[in-house]
């Protein structure tokens, strides 16, 4: 069977990751295409489709999800009477492989996926089961007993990693966790997350030099609605 695999938006067209080490046909809204697989954990697969047909079936998907109404105490003090609870999609198995799927469209060329505490955990798991890619779990503080790491796992020194989380506000925890990697040896260059908020963590991200790749943004999400 061809395998469906996600898409990426870019001017030269749109890629699939296919993880394996051999020439593999890949379908793409309908339509195969086939692309020389690099040796290793795989490569980009690119072809010309419509990124709206796949991006608002799951934003939906996801959205109708994880969108709850009733009465909630936000962060800041305040009460909602809706709350978008990004835990239900990973808790489906189903949805979390979709959303897993789309998000490894978008990983660069690297050697390590590093999942943050705790919902990039889940993804960057999914993730590595699809790529073959290594996996370290980020702790927001290492641990003060035992190995006292900040990355649990295999070793990042001199590897390239990349980032996995599911929401992205303002890239605050992540520029603490990419500041730990980097300073036991990590190249880190890339964060693939789930959802982007478009609450300034693109641009924070950017001025500690890291890329923000989103499989899915907010203006997705509303999109999604009207759709």
């Amino acid at each position: 069977m061809v395998p469906e695999l996600p898409i990426e938006d870019s001017s030269a067209g749109f890629a699939a990751y296919v993880p394996s080490g051999r020439r593999a046909p890949v379908r793409c809204l309908g339509r195969t295409v086939l692309g020389n697989v690099a040796e290793g954990h795989g490569c980009l697969i690119r072809a010309r489709c419509e990124a709206e047909q796949v991006t608002h079936p799951l934003a939906r998907r996801v959205y109708d999800t994880c969108h709850l109404t009733g009465h909630f105490r936000l962060r800041s003090g305040q009460v909602s009477e809706e709350y978008f609870d990004k835990y239900l999609f990973e808790g489906q198995p189903d949805l979390l492989r979709e959303v897993a799927e789309a998000m490894v469209a978008m990983l660069p060329e690297c050697d390590v996926l590093a999942g943050m505490e705790m919902g990039g955990i889940p993804l960057a798991t999914v993730m590595s089961q699809l790529t073959g890619l290594p996996t370290v779990f980020v702790r927001k503080h290492a641990k003060e007993y035992g190995t006292h790491k900040a990355a649990e796992g295999g070793p990042v020194n001199g590897r390239r990693v990349v980032l996995v989380e599911d929401v992205v506000t303002t890239g605050g925890a992540l520029l603490a966790s990419c500041a730990q990697l980097r300073s036991i040896g990590a190249q880190v260059e890339t964060v693939v997350c789930a959802i982007d908020r478009e609450q300034g963590g693109r641009e924070n991200l950017a001025a500690e030099a890291l890329q923000l790749r989103a499989a899915l943004t907010r203006r997705d999400l509303e999109a999604s609605l009207i759709a």
